[in-house]
């Protein structure tokens, strides 16, 4: 009688989930690095530094 040959479905499928999951890893890892990296935006005008650096030096009530 000869054997039974042995299914590679669940080897296939959890080499397919495996290698998604690093994909999303890696993509995370990437996206996360391009925002630190654009963190600074465009220059800001006269107009509007002032107006941070007065709300800054302002206290609360």
């Amino acid at each position: 009688m000869a054997e039974k040959p042995k299914s590679m479905v669940l080897g296939v499928v959890a080499a397919a989930v495996f290698a998604g999951l690093g994909r999303m890893v890696i993509q995370k890892i990437l996206s996360d690095r391009a925002a630190r990296e654009r963190h600074l935006t465009a220059p800001l005008d006269q107009e509007t530094r002032a107006k941070i650096s007065e709300a800054l030096r302002t206290p609360r009530k």
